[in-house]
């Protein structure tokens, strides 16, 4: 029986890493994205034909209804699936007070419904199998908040909160959920892949001066990210996993003492600290 695991956003960053990482550890990989001509990166990133027979590319668009339907049906043509990867995202920043709603519902479309919708989709092959592994892609910022990310941040603590019930929800039938937590790392997610919303970069905005602080701020430290195989290792590390123990994988340099200063930190001076930072006052 070949093991098929399923990665959605499998075009670049986490998700193409993800991918190929799999199939080089003889996962037969359906790798999803909204646009199947930028498979080409497989061929560019893989020379070997005999990994490149391991992934199957499959076009999905996670906020579409018809799309969803139709991966349902795509999934049943599978005997046994033993792993979904949900990546698929999107980041939007910007400030409230400017944020138009719709911005904040595409936001959501892709980060939290989308998720659910996939995993909706092969949760009855999973349960029926009485077995499988449900990995979620979240972030550091499904646990700190951020200013000027405010519907990136809240995507994926809702995700956090799905993904909790999911597994307490799954866990008599076998199946098992997981959340990666990854800091800042080398995707472009946070260069080309991110963006700024309601017009903050407006020199008229009052939020310009915040706006163009945080993004300096954001630059600096790009240097400091980590390598994202680092993350697609650890993803597959999971996925191999006979039990599951942890619902939260946090990754990256610097996480887990952020975690435990905002655990032990007064509010006042955790917030202080994340202000002072950005604004660079001593």
């Amino acid at each position: 029986m070949r093991h098929v695991a399923i990665v959605t956003g499998a075009s670049s960053g986490f998700g193409l890493l993800t991918t190929l990482e799999l199939a080089k550890r003889g996962f037969h990989v359906l790798a999803t994205m909204r646009d199947i001509q930028k498979a080409i990166i497989f061929k560019e990133h893989v020379k070997e034909l005999s990994l490149l027979d391991r992934i199957e590319v499959y076009p999905l668009d996670v906020t579409k209804q018809e799309d969803i339907e139709a991966f349902q049906k795509k999934v049943e043509e599978f005997d046994h699936v033993r792993v979904l990867v949900n990546n698929a995202g999107i980041a939007i920043g910007g400030f409230s007070e400017q944020i138009e709603m719709e911005d904040y519902r595409r936001q959501f479309e892709t980060n939290v419904f989308g998720v659910m919708a996939t995993t909706q989709a092969i949760l009855p092959k999973m349960r029926e199998q009485g077995e499988g592994t449900i990995i979620n892609v979240s972030s550091i910022s499904g646990l700190v908040g951020f200013p000027g990310l405010s519907p990136y941040v809240a995507s994926k603590y809702a995700l956090e909160g799905y993904s909790e019930s999911l597994r307490l929800e799954m866990m008599p039938f076998g199946v098992q959920v997981a959340l990666v937590e990854p800091g800042s790392f080398s995707t472009n997610i946070w260069s080309s892949g991110m963006e700024i919303a309601g017009g903050v970069n407006n020199d008229q905005s009052p939020y310009a001066t915040y706006m163009e602080k945080l993004m300096a701020t954001m630059e600096s430290g790009k240097n400091k990210h980590g390598d994202p195989q680092l993350v697609a290792k650890l993803i597959c590390e999971i996925a191999m996993m006979k039990e599951v123990k942890k619902l939260r994988y946090p990754i990256g340099r610097g996480v887990r003492a952020q975690l435990m200063l905002k655990r032990l930190l007064p509010w006042h001076r955790w917030e202080r600290i994340i202000i002072n930072t950005i604004l660079q006052e001593k």
